[in-house]
């Protein structure tokens, strides 16, 4: 029975260290030689302060900001999720019209789909071009600056397909509100930490 046992144990000795412990750590190595932001979560600091991560949606609530979009989790990032909703549910049909009108009484414009539906994550930074847009009259408002001065921000923050490709154009939520901040300091100047309200 010895015989059979011990290749058996060497085995699952061996594979344990390779697989449980020399691949995790060759990978989390190379990871950080390659791509430390990101694999470090991709934090952003401003000021000395950590305000986020440029991958993680926050509720942005003031009227100088941009708005994420919807979250189904509440932007907590220890319980994301979608609320699986189909598409014949009354209560997401209910929930969208709802966000529908609050957006556009807010912005004073039509709302686009992502400004009306959650990610499935419920924590997606990004929102289309097209929703950052069509916030920018109320964020000039609350700055007190021309409309075309927010836009030329927005644009900016455009981030185009990868390789021209793949995905959509999109705005980071977080990384724009920064250089908003940047641009055009509120009086009196609130720091960065507390855009979220």
């Amino acid at each position: 029975m010895l015989t059979y046992l011990r290749p058996a144990l060497s085995m699952m000795v061996l594979f344990t260290l390779l697989t449980g412990l020399a691949y995790p750590f060759a990978m989390t190595g190379l990871a950080q030689a390659l791509f430390p932001t990101e694999a470090n979560g991709s934090l952003i600091e401003n000021d000395g302060r950590l305000v986020g991560a440029a991958m993680i949606a926050q509720p942005f609530t003031a009227a100088a900001y941009l708005h994420p979009r919807p979250s189904a989790s509440d932007w907590n990032a220890a319980g994301t999720g979608a609320s699986n909703l189909g598409p014949t549910s009354a209560a997401l049909i209910a929930d969208v019209a709802a966000r529908r009108v609050a957006y556009e009484a807010e912005n004073g414009s039509p709302a686009p789909i992502d400004a009306v539906t959650a990610s499935g994550s419920g924590l997606d930074p990004h929102i289309s071009v097209q929703n950052a847009r069509a916030q920018t009259a109320r964020i000039a408002a609350a700055r007190a600056v021309a409309p075309q001065e927010i836009t030329a921000v927005i644009a900016a923050a455009v981030e185009r397909p990868l390789f021209g490709l793949y995905g959509e154009a999109r705005v980071n939520v977080l990384l724009t509100n920064i250089a908003l901040d940047a641009a055009f300091p509120m009086a009196p100047a609130a720091p960065t930490g507390e855009m979220t309200e």
